[in-house]
Order: structure tokens, then sequence, then C-alpha cells
């Protein structure tokens, strides 16, 4: 198992990923979509991609992007997806982009580190408590629609 950055060359088989993580989240599919976004991200450096890699065949990803904390005057990642292909799961790939991400906060001197997920997403959770990621019981979340 190999976890790498995620360079313009990956973003082909990276949209397949991509794509079937939206799908999860009930999205309609949009491989080329999913390319354009993927491109835009890399190109413009607007977020760091690690994909795992098994046999030279992408299995898993994970993506985050930069925010500021002005109460720390740190910056933090929000870890904002993160998907293991469903033939692939159980062997430890996210744990290992897990890890992958908490270099990543140590190397950039961030405050932390921030995820979301599904509240029925159970296997998730798991994932992230077993990796020392901590449930927010302190504040709500809110969101404005557009």
């Amino acid at each position: 198992m190999k976890i790498e950055q995620a360079m313009l060359t990956d973003i082909a088989e990276l949209a397949v990923l991509f794509d079937a993580y939206r799908v999860f989240y009930k999205q309609e599919s949009d491989i080329a979509g999913a390319e354009l976004f993927l491109t835009e991200r890399i190109s413009n450096g607007q977020s760091v991609i690690y994909i795992a890699r098994d046999a030279g065949k992408a299995v898993g990803f994970t993506q985050l992007y930069p925010i500021y904390s002005s109460v720390s005057m740190k910056n933090a990642w929000l870890l904002n997806d993160l998907f293991v292909d469903e033939q692939e799961r159980g062997k430890g790939i996210a744990d290992l982009l897990l890890k992958q991400a908490a270099v990543l906060g140590a190397e950039t001197d961030c405050g932390w580190l921030l995820l979301k997920t599904a509240t029925d997403n159970f296997r998730a959770q798991q994932v992230y408590e077993r990796n020392g990621w901590k449930k927010d019981e302190i504040f709500y979340s809110y969101y404005f629609r557009y």
C-alpha cells in the first residue's frame, strides 16, 4: 500500500473514485465534472489530495482544504473528503489516509484538523474514532444553502 500526493497525472483515475464518493452521498454521477473540479483544485493549489494505491491501482483518496482560525491565529485543515473503494474496505486504507492527513497537519504546524460525516455513516465514525478523532459535543454545525 502506498499513499502519495495526487498530481495532475492522477486525475483520470482519481476522478473515478471521487465520482463514486459523490454518488455515495446521493449526487448524480459526473466523471467529466469530477475531472474538472479536481484539476482546478490541484492546479490552483486550493487543496491537498492524497491517493492510496494498492499494487499500483488507485483504491482510495482524501482531500483537505486549508482553513484558518482567528481565535487560535493558526492555520487548520478541513478533511472534506475521504473515500475507499467499496471492494477495498477493511484493509486499513482509511487509517493510512487519516495518518497522512495528520502528517500534513504536523508539517504545516496547523492548530487542528476538522472533518464532518453523515450522522448515519457509522462505519466511518468508527474509523475516525479509532484513529483518535473526537466527536464535537461542544459546537453545533450550521449551514446556509442557496
